[in-house]
């Protein structure tokens, strides 16, 4: 992909710069490649250097409601000063890594409603800054993350939504200062009992934490509450474990009681856990099945079980950007 935009703060005829991505896909700690290719003005101008950020589209709760906004998780400077002459190019080499905790945006090659993450480049000239344009990266599951998402559509559970929160999780140690909320309604079996299931990854270098959230239902004698479950597994761990087993455990626990809690019975990586996740300003608590399937299926018509087509957004990552930045 390339994105193009004239460097509008530095006046007529300055430099010009295309960012080049190897390829636009990518997966949370590995990295993304390519070159940032800048065409000179006509004139000398002094670079002080180039700059790659990756930034989310991210939801805050605030005092008169819920905010959205433009959030920078990752930057580098891959290159420093230098000259560039009036009328000669320059070519530059990147490898950009993705931090563990990027959210996750497409799933079964179609693209999560509600994520938007992307690549802004920046040139500084004589203390001017332009932010350039931004190009929408895909970013797909790791394959532990994968082998909990087979186990969501195994056992029936329906996309709902997809975003990124500003805020923390009680008990699990965060690089990012926000978190993304992947939204399920539950099996059939389980509907008029829970709402909604709510999973939330993040992952290390060396293994993942896999959160649960299951907004209950109110009855007659008992109001709805939201229930917790947190596993933490080594990725290679992740690759073998019984998912569906252990969530479903989870399911029936949360909708047969009141209070909700967890214990999946392997104590090497699963325990009970009560706490759930707050705002920015607290500390936070193998087959594609009919959920996922069915999704697959209508994409093609546009937008179909929440999931939005890919060419469909590229129409729009520019406008929701520039909405937040203004």
């Amino acid at each position: 992909m390339v994105f193009k935009r004239v460097m509008g703060a530095f006046g007529v005829g300055g430099p010009s710069v295309d960012t080049v991505l190897a390829s636009p896909q990518c997966r949370p700690g590995e990295h993304l490649s390519g070159e940032v290719r800048i065409t000179a003005a006509d004139h000398d101008v002094e670079v002080q250097r180039v700059t790659l950020g990756l930034v989310a589209r991210v939801e805050s709760e605030r005092t008169d409601g819920e905010g959205v906004g433009t959030s920078e998780f990752h930057r580098v400077d891959v290159s420093g000063g230098f000259r560039l002459p009036a009328r000669e190019n320059k070519m530059i080499p990147f490898r950009l890594p993705v931090p563990w905790e990027t959210p996750v945006t497409e799933v079964y090659g179609h693209h999560l409603h509600g994520m938007t993450i992307g690549v802004r480049t920046e040139l500084a000239i004589a203390k001017a800054v332009d932010k350039g344009d931004l190009d929408m990266v895909s970013v797909l599951p790791t394959p532990s993350q994968q082998e909990v998402l087979n186990a969501f559509s195994q056992l029936g559970f329906q996309f709902k939504n997809a975003d990124v929160e500003l805020g923390r999780i009680h008990g699990v140690p965060q690089q990012l200062p926000f978190y993304q909320e992947i939204e399920f309604y539950p099996p059939p079996e389980y509907q008029g009992r829970i709402n909604e299931v709510e999973l939330t990854f993040v992952a290390d270098p060396t293994g993942l934490a896999v959160v649960l959230e299951a907004d209950k239902r109110g009855g007659m004698f008992h109001s709805g509450a939201d229930a917790f479950g947190r596993f933490h597994v080594d990725h290679d761990q992740a690759l073998h474990t019984d998912w569906a087993t252990e969530i479903s455990g989870w399911l029936d626990s949360t909708a047969e009681r009141h209070s909700g809690g967890f214990h999946t019975g392997h104590d090497s990586y699963g325990h009970h856990d009560s706490h759930g996740k707050h705002g920015h300003h607290e500390e936070h608590g193998h087959r594609s099945g009919p959920g996922w399937g069915g999704a697959a299926a209508g994409v093609a018509a546009g937008v179909v079980g929440g999931m939005v087509a890919g060419e469909v957004l590229d129409e729009v990552i520019e406008e929701v950007f520039e909405e937040d930045e203004d």
